[in-house]
């Protein structure tokens, strides 16, 4: 079930995605969305872990700002 944290948590990944950039506003964003109903649903934690696999293998980049 995708909840309404998890969709607008998948729209923000997905200009990360997009751009191959995240800065690092826009990644404590993600981290407070995902946080904020108290609980990481399975469909959120996916998006995340896709996430952070990208930042490591640096295929997006966190860049200041």
């Amino acid at each position: 079930m995708l909840t309404k944290s998890g969709k607008k948590l998948e729209e923000i990944i997905q200009k990360a995605m997009e751009d191959h950039v995240i800065k690092n506003s826009e990644y404590e964003e993600i981290i407070e969305a995902a946080h904020k109903d108290g609980a990481i649903d399975p469909h959120e934690r996916v998006l995340l872990q896709e996430l952070n696999g990208m930042i490591s293998e640096k295929t997006v980049r966190r860049i200041p700002g």
